[in-house]
This record gives structure tokens, C-alpha cells and sequence, in this order.
């Protein structure tokens, strides 16, 4: 097993946004988060990455305890996460935000590997690579989030919202990669997406969060034709 969450509570002052979340996420699995907006699903991504701290419960990560943990060590332990809304670095040239994702010392020794196969999967940013991030198009900018995530090195990758506010090509694109990145690079994949009949197509297993609480949870398929599910997130 490669991250399992065990009774994990976490509080905004005084109102509690993840209650009593329990979950498994197998090695080399995609496994997708559903639910409404408002129901958890980035604080549980931000927890996980430790960006939020639990009030209750343990998160273990290939047997670790993470819970607490800074940032920056959940991410040098395998873990990396693509943001919600892209968060590159306006200022900085694209090769510039890919080498910021370089800088933990699991990443620095295979920067110049790691970077070429970056460029090759996204040929469009080796063509850019001395333009200002904040120039791009929204495509690019995702793409470019993608890649300065895929330089930290990570063995499991948390997407949040990966296609949100992007042209349906686009979109097709960005899971195009998600799909390449868990079939060839054997990437474990936690998945927060508006797309829930993607999502779920593309998970081995799925969990829907509805005000902070697992209230579902089965392969991508069984949630896929689950009545419940159809009718609260696919409009059938």
C-alpha cells in the first residue's frame, strides 16, 4: 500500500472541513476523489501534502508516518501535487519554474535527465523555455505545472482540479498525460476533478466526499454506474 489515511480530522478554527476521512490509495493506482465543490476535496490534497495539519488521525506513506510533516519533506519523500489553478510563477521564464521544482535533494542529482524528459513530453515547453510563465495560455501554464511537479521527482502525483478552466482539447491533453504517466511511468495518482465521468473512467478506485465525509466509495467502474452517483454528478 502506498498512502493510507486512518480517521484523519481537519479544522479551519472552528469548522471542520475533513471528518473522520479514512482511505487507501494502492501503489501504482489512480484512484479518483469526487465530490461537490465545498466538500473537502482540496483540503484533503493539501493535508495529505502537508500544507494542512490534522487535528486527529494518521497519514502513512509507504509505511511513514507524514501526518505533520512539512511541506517540503512530504514532497522529498516521493509525493508531489499539481495546485489547483496552475500557481506557476509569473515572472520567472519556463525553464526557471521547472528548476524550481528541482531544488529538494531528491530531484537535484537527476535535474538534467529529469529535464529532458520533461521537454520531450512536452515538446511545447522546450519551444519556451525562456518565455515569461505568465504569458502562456492557460494550456501551456497547466502543462508547465505538470512538469516542474514531474522535476521533484515524485512516485505518487496529486492532481487538483487538472482541468479546470481549460478548452476541451486541452483537456483531453492534460488526461492524455495523466493516463501516460500512470501506464508508462508506473506513477501511483490521486485525482480531484470537475470531470467525474472522466475521473471515473480513468480510476481503479474512487471515494465521493460530500461535506468532509467518505459517504462512497469502489472501483471507477461501480461508482461510474451507481445511481446515486449518476444523478448527483453526472445530471442522469
Amino acid at each position: 500500500m502506498s498512502l493510507v489515511l486512518d480517521h484523519v480530522d481537519v479544522f479551519y478554527g472552528d469548522a471542520q472541513a475533513l471528518d473522520d476521512v479514512s482511505l487507501e490509495v494502492p501503489r501504482g493506482s489512480i484512484v479518483a476523489i469526487v465530490g461537490a465543490n465545498g466538500a473537502g476535496k482540496s483540503t484533503l490534497i493539501r493535508t495529505i501534502a502537508g500544507i494542512e495539519t490534522p487535528r486527529r488521525g494518521s497519514i502513512r506513506y509507504q509505511g511513514e508516518e507524514i501526518a505533520g510533516l512539512p511541506s517540503y519533506r512530504v514532497c522529498n519523500l516521493g509525493i508531489g501535487q499539481v495546485a489547483e489553478g496552475r500557481q506557476v510563477f509569473p515572472t520567472l521564464t519556463v525553464a526557471e519554474n521547472l528548476q524550481m521544482g528541482a531544488l529538494l535533494p531528491r530531484a537535484r542529482a537527476k535535474e538534467k535527465a529529469t529535464l529532458e524528459e520533461v521537454y520531450a513530453l512536452f515538446p511545447k515547453l522546450a519551444e519556451r523555455r525562456d518565455q515569461a510563465a505568465g504569458t502562456m495560455s492557460g494550456g501551456e501554464q497547466q502543462m508547465l505545472a505538470i512538469g516542474r511537479c514531474l522535476m521533484s521527482q515524485p512516485e505518487l502525483i496529486m492532481f487538483d482540479e487538472p482541468s479546470l478552466g481549460l478548452a476541451p482539447a486541452i483537456v483531453q491533453e492534460v488526461f492524455r498525460i495523466i493516463k501516460l504517466l500512470h501506464e508508462q511511468r508506473g506513477m501511483t495518482v490521486i485525482l480531484v476533478e470537475q470531470n467525474v465521468a472522466v475521473s471515473l473512467k480513468l480510476a481503479d478506485r474512487a471515494y465521493v466526499l460530500e461535506n468532509g465525509r467518505i459517504v462512497m466509495q469502489g472501483s471507477g467502474e461501480e461508482l461510474l454506474h451507481d445511481d446515486r452517483v449518476r444523478q448527483a454528478y453526472l445530471g442522469l
